[in-house]
């Protein structure tokens, strides 16, 4: 996020409700960084134009998620499903804790970044059973704890059973993570059968 010269009450305000339709998962701390004022000041916009919190947002924008997880359980997708549009795109959210990072560093252990981007690519695709075949990553920096992560994949094409679906990490709209996935449709008789 860019910073902001400190504005007026109601030129800030009128910013803040755009900077949150364009990022509804900031924090009043990002927020409160972003237009150098304190986060009580931030709280007072909030409640004066009635946006409500952090929790509140996610919870508002996964509501509107149009359909719902068929190649997964929706407890094995690593993440929090904000919005799902089957053989389209998806977008999930992962808050870096404790459990995620390496006690010694704070940084997070790659295999959670993965995990959210590679479920979410499986979870995009329209089918019963869906899996990896491929994967192409990279990592573009250190995620550290406290760190949300948003993940947004977008199916790029199709061809027959297989799809590629990119996936890009980012934190505070800075990108940390990018991924490109082929899946494979499998159907629930060659399930069996394997």
């Amino acid at each position: 996020m860019f910073r902001i010269a400190r504005l007026p009450k109601k030129d800030r305000q009128t910013r803040l409700v755009q900077s949150l339709a364009d990022n509804p998962f900031a924090t009043d701390e990002d927020l409160a960084e972003l237009f150098h004022v304190s986060i009580q000041t931030i709280r007072l916009d909030r409640l004066e134009l009635g946006i409500p919190e952090l929790r509140e947002r996610i919870k508002s924008v996964a509501e509107k998620s149009l359909d719902p997880v068929k190649s997964l359980g929706i407890e094995e997708v690593i993440g929090e499903i904000i919005d799902l549009q089957l053989d389209s795109q998806a977008i999930s959210v992962l808050e870096i804790k404790e459990e995620h990072v390496f006690s010694k560093t704070q940084i997070a252990r790659g295999h959670y970044i993965f995990a959210q981007a590679n479920s979410l690519a499986v979870a995009v695709i329209n089918a019963d059973v869906a899996l990896t075949a491929t994967a192409r990553i990279r990592f573009v920096r250190p995620v550290r704890i406290g760190e949300k992560l948003v993940a947004k994949a977008v199916v790029r094409s199709r061809d027959g059973d297989e799809c590629k679906v990119r996936v890009e990490t980012k934190v505070q709209g800075e990108l940390v993570f990018t991924a490109t996935f082929r899946v494979v449709e499998m159907t629930v008789a060659q399930n069996r059968h394997e």
